[in-house]
């Protein structure tokens, strides 16, 4: 396709969840679609992140239950685990899901073009490099969704084998005796939960007060106390000053604290956007200090026409479900149809840690900095039967909501939870705050028993003011 111009209603820079999202939904509204993507559609989610992590986190799921299976009668010898058979099967996955994907695609008639695009003035696209190399497209709307990379720290060169980023562990065929985690994040405490369960010695090295920030301090707490329990060592407050490599792995060099020798370190401190070479001469888009694309509600950037979507997106939770209601968004906006702006202070939160952690809405610390004076109902999941069925009693439920002038509670500002299979039981309270329900509104919804989501039920019956078996 050398040298060609064509002409398309939207065109696409980058296939993962925000742009390959915001090419199907286009297309299925009749729209002409471009996808340019430099490496395969799906994205860092699809090949190295989310979907590869959480076959991961599932491997630990079912050795814990094999390990754990006496209890249920079943009499077994020590698990062992071959870790290269799950790197196999995380691959098989994968190329199902890119396949499926891919599909799609072609299914919906978006042209899918292999390259480095980059924007140039007028909505042009040029394909820099790959098979469709000297492509330029013309875009009505260009969508700019490039994704992010994993952001490293100086003095810490990633080798892939001693030093890694969430990239090159995920692309691991074996895992090592001792890690020490560098960030305390949702990925690094992913990561840390897993090879803790797998057998790995782990410390988790965090600069701020606690891990988890972001979440409700009850439900980090909950994490902490579990890690802590299963002997990760979580060291907080702590300022990373450079490693030694040494035969067997490295030591980890932090300020005023001990040294921490292992044999690997994981370098997991967020994620910088892709938006190097991304934009030509005089677009009119405007960059962050730190490289991200500004966009607006409606993700409009300050070029006429041009949309920015994704994890390049400035001041928006990187998650791919966020890319997906971005997309939306953007394509709607296209079309002139009436939209609802992403509201980032109640999009969910998913968490897939042992125990998982989930959450939506404000957390009790922020609701009060807001100026809400607010209610608070918790309930643990040690009550719950299917929780006791199940042998996992791990974690809390915690709802809270505006406090009425008579002290009642009124409209649900955030749902916590930390506990057994939290991430799918989210639902139910994202409806509730998303709709701005109230304590008694979302009180009179019957929940299944037994079943998990009761203790979400329980509570909120509790925040209304009589509650069942929780005060």
């Amino acid at each position: 396709m050398a040298s060609e111009s064509k002409q398309f209603d939207v065109v696409v820079i980058g296939g993962g969840p925000g742009g390959y999202a915001a090419a199907l939904y286009a297309a299925a509204a009749g729209l002409s679609v471009a996808l340019i993507e430099r490496d395969k559609v799906g994205g860092t989610c699809l090949h190295r992140g989310c979907i590869p992590a959480k076959e991961f986190l599932e491997t630990a799921h079912v050795l814990r239950t094999i390990e754990h299976a006496s209890a249920f009668g079943f009499t077994t010898s020590a698990p062992t685990v071959d870790f290269a058979v799950s790197q196999n099967r995380k691959n098989e996955v994968v190329d199902q899901l890119h396949k499926g994907l891919s599909g799609l695609l072609k299914g919906r008639k978006i042209e899918v073009l292999e390259g480095t695009g980059r924007l140039d003035s007028n909505n042009s696209v040029s394909v820099l490099d790959g098979a469709d190399a000297g492509t330029t497209l013309l875009g009505k709307n260009v969508i700019l969704a490039a994704g992010s990379v994993p952001r490293t720290l100086p003095g810490f060169e990633v080798d892939g084998t001693v030093v890694l980023t969430s990239d090159e562990f995920l692309a691991l065929s074996s895992l090592p005796a001792s890690a020490a985690v560098i960030g305390g994040g949702a990925i690094g405490c992913e990561f840390a939960s897993m090879l803790s369960d797998m057998g790995s010695k782990v410390t988790i090295v965090e600069g701020l007060p606690s891990i988890l920030a972001g979440c409700d301090t009850e439900v980090a707490s909950v994490v902490q106390r579990s890690f802590k329990k299963r002997g990760i060592d979580i060291v907080t407050n702590a300022k990373v000053t450079g490693h030694t490599p040494g035969k067997n792995g490295t030591t980890l060099h932090l300020d005023g604290v001990d040294d921490v020798q292992v044999e690997m370190v994981i370098v997991s401190v967020g994620r910088r956007p892709r938006t190097e070479g991304l934009l030509g001469d005089a677009t009119g888009v405007e960059l962050d200090e730190r490289g991200f694309v500004v966009a607006d509600e409606y993700m409009r950037t300050a070029a006429p026409n041009v949309f920015a979507v994704g994890d390049v997106v400035a001041g928006t939770p990187q998650l791919a479900h966020v890319g997906f209601a971005e997309a939306i968004v953007a394509i709607k906006t296209i079309l002139g149809e009436a939209t609802v702006p992403v509201n980032y202070d109640r999009v969910p939160w998913a968490i897939y840690t042992n125990p998982e952690v989930a959450f939506c809405g404000l957390t009790e610390a922020a609701a009060k900095e807001r100026g809400y004076n607010v209610v608070v109902k918790k309930d643990p999941f040690a009550g719950n039967g299917r929780a006791r069925i199940i042998g996992d009693t791990e974690g809390v439920v915690k709802i809270i909501a505006e406090k009425n002038a008579d002290g009642t509670a009124g409209q649900l500002l955030g749902v916590h939870m930390a506990g057994p299979w939290v991430t799918e039981q989210l639902g139910a309270g994202y409806f509730a705050v998303n709709w701005e329900a109230t304590a008694s509104e979302a009180a009179a919804l019957i929940q299944p028993h037994p079943s998990l989501s009761e203790t979400f039920g329980e509570t909120l019956l509790a925040l209304a003011g009589r509650g069942l078996h929780v005060g």
